[in-house]
């Protein structure tokens, strides 16, 4: 069965942010996983677009129709929720990467935390830990730390 990694972070990036989210997305579909996404533009588009260089499968959860879908979305699901297609981003994920992002991403966070998910933060929001119930939140220092911690999660 395939592994659903999520993508979480901005729909607005620069710099050393698209490169990042480029390289998770590589990352992940070159170990075999399938990238779930909120299907737009910034991270979601750069981590895609790095799936699907490396030959893997994108799956992005819209918040209205398909036409909202950036041009790496291989199977586009539109919800018609706003912002409330990010709990089924969550939904839909085994393990959660988050890169950067705005508060959106900080609903994701927490959605995925409530629920007892594992997320992997590279250059995103500082959460205090020690207030955690559920879930996981680990700090990566690059791409391939992340990716590496985010399969590890699903070992276990």
């Amino acid at each position: 069965m395939y592994k659903n990694i999520g993508v979480i972070g901005g729909s607005h990036c620069e710099g050393e942010i698209c490169e990042l989210a480029y390289k998770v997305g590589y990352l992940i579909a070159r170990k075999g996983g399938v990238l779930v996404s909120g299907g737009m533009g910034g991270v979601m588009l750069h981590a895609c677009r790095g799936a699907k260089d490396a030959g893997g499968l994108t799956v992005g959860i819209l918040p209205y129709g398909k036409e909202s879908a950036n041009e790496y979305v291989d199977i586009a699901i539109p919800t018609y929720y706003g912002l409330a297609r990010n709990h089924m981003v969550v939904r839909a994920s085994d393990v959660l990467i988050a890169i950067d992002g705005y508060i959106g991403t900080l609903s994701e966070l927490s959605f995925a935390l409530n629920e007892g998910k594992t997320v992997i933060a590279l250059k995103s929001w500082d959460i205090d830990r020690e207030k955690i119930n559920n879930g996981e939140y680990i700090i990566a220092h690059d791409a391939e730390e992340a990716v590496e911690l985010a399969y590890r999660a699903l070992m276990r």
